[in-house]
């Protein structure tokens, strides 16, 4: 489990809904770089609930159940998350490789970052980013 950090400062965790937990959880760790921390299953063997890391971060993935729905299941997107990468390109290639589909390729941005945004098998987004300059927010002018 997610383990509180040791500072005691709080931290947030995003909690994805997935179909399939286990075969998406080891497409993330091929796809983008995550490292599986913790597995639970059912009584029947079925992954109900996986935790991965990357860095200081963490996400949490479970079974949508009766009362949630997944992106697969709505047939559309329900958010992004958000990563920072040390090498954007590195990562978008692996992405790629990895079959994720690519909604926006690599590029700089206006407020500083190198950003491309992909999507799971399940239907999340994720936007991957590198922080490449500071831009003053009276700077920040989108074209």
């Amino acid at each position: 489990m997610v383990a509180n950090p040791p500072d005691g400062a709080p931290q947030i965790t995003p909690y994805l809904l997935y179909e399939n937990v286990a075969a998406t959880a080891e497409w993330l760790v091929k796809a983008f770089g995550f490292v599986e921390t913790f597995r639970m299953e059912d009584r029947s063997g079925t992954v109900n609930h996986a935790e991965l890391s990357m860095g200081k971060g963490n996400v949490m993935m479970g079974n949508p159940g009766p009362d949630y729905r997944s992106p697969k299941r709505l047939g559309g997107v329900t958010q992004v998350v958000y990563v920072y990468v040390d090498d954007v390109d590195a990562h978008f290639e692996a992405a790629a490789s990895a079959g994720a589909v690519i909604v926006r390729p690599v590029a700089d941005q206006f407020y500083g970052d190198r950003t491309y945004m992909a999507e799971d098998p399940e239907g999340h987004r994720w936007g991957s980013s590198q922080h490449i300059r500071d831009v003053a927010p009276g700077d920040m002018v989108q074209p």
